[in-house]
Formats: C-alpha cells, structure tokens, sequence
C-alpha cells in the first residue's frame, strides 16, 4: 500500500513522479473532507487521508499474501495480507478498493465488499482512514512489479503462524486483527 514519507524532497521510491501530484482528499478524525492536497503535500505534512484495504481469497479460503518490494518507502519489504492503496480526491471507497485490488493483483473484474473502517495511526505522525473490504478472485494473478516482490496463497493458520515470524506493515497487521475480531465465530 502507499503511504506516508518524509517530504516531497525525498519523495516516497514506491510512487512514481507523476504520482506525487495526484490529489487526494485531506481529513479530519471523523473522515470529513476538509479540503484537497497533493500526495506530496499530505506525505510530507502527515495528513490524515483515505486508504483502502482489500483481504482477497481464493474459492479454497486461502488469502493473498505478499512481500512488499524493497524500494517501497513505507515499510520496504514487509509482508501484508491486503492489497490496497491511497483513495484519490472523489473516489469512494468502494471505488478505489476495485481499483486497488486490480492494478496490485493484474487481473480485472474483481468484485469487493465492505466491511468495516478504522482510523489508523502510528501512535507517532501519520494516520489515515482505513476501509476494509474482502473479496473473492478465482483465478491467475499477476502482481504488480513495482509492488510486490514474492506472493503466495497462505491457509488462516499459515498466516497465523507467519503473523508471529514475519515482519508485516503494522496498518495491515492493526486491519487484520481487527478483521479477526469482528467476523463471527465458527
């Protein structure tokens, strides 16, 4: 996923020139629009913006890990368990999670449904609005280069297991805890 660096100086490596223009909506701790900003802006200053997270399963209830490349400014070669990115000024979230999924995962027509939305923070300077969607894809992926370095289909256990000796992107970690705890018990 795309987030936040130092300063449009020293521009995130995971976001292409052209990126670093693209306009996203700037808001507050209740997710209102306050006004727009340039991805720049909002990395450099640490403002709260708009993500999307999508957990995609395959028909066998397995779920779409990968490792982060290692020239990714935030959390370079971490693993996640959700594909997902930056929500651009007037996209909604369900928008952006199709487009998201898409472009990282190389397939289309994929299909998400959302689940719930969290403001997530470092406890430090960055936080952004995080939507949670699940999704479905039946079918060969072929990850985005730029983003991912190595992927695999884990089983819940596997990923479990990997959650406790892998390093993970702590927002995905924070979306995947609270994902376990708020679907229903077997």
């Amino acid at each position: 996923m795309d987030n936040p660096a130092d300063s449009p100086a020293n521009a995130p490596a995971d976001v292409p020139a052209t990126n670093l223009d693209e306009i996203l909506d700037v808001v507050d701790e209740q997710d209102r629009v306050l006004r727009t900003a340039p991805r720049s802006e909002v990395y450099r200053d640490g403002l709260i913006h708009r993500c999307v997270f999508v957990l995609v399963r395959d028909p066998q209830g397995r779920i779409f890990t990968h490792r982060r490349t290692d020239t990714k400014a935030f959390a370079p070669g971490a693993y996640d368990c959700f594909v997902g990115g930056v929500v651009g000024t007037g996209e909604s979230y369900p928008e952006a999670a199709v487009r998201e999924a898409e472009e990282e995962l190389g397939v289309t027509g994929i299909r998400t449904r959302p689940l719930f939305r969290f403001l997530y923070t470092d406890g430090d300077r960055y936080s952004w609005w995080s939507d949670v969607h699940e999704a479905e894809w039946d079918g060969p992926v072929h990850p985005q280069e730029s983003e991912v370095a190595w992927h695999a289909w884990l089983t819940e256990d596997e990923l479990a297991e990997r959650l406790t000796t892998w390093d993970f992107v702590p927002d995905g970690r924070e979306a995947y805890r609270r994902y376990l705890s708020q679907r229903p018990t077997p």
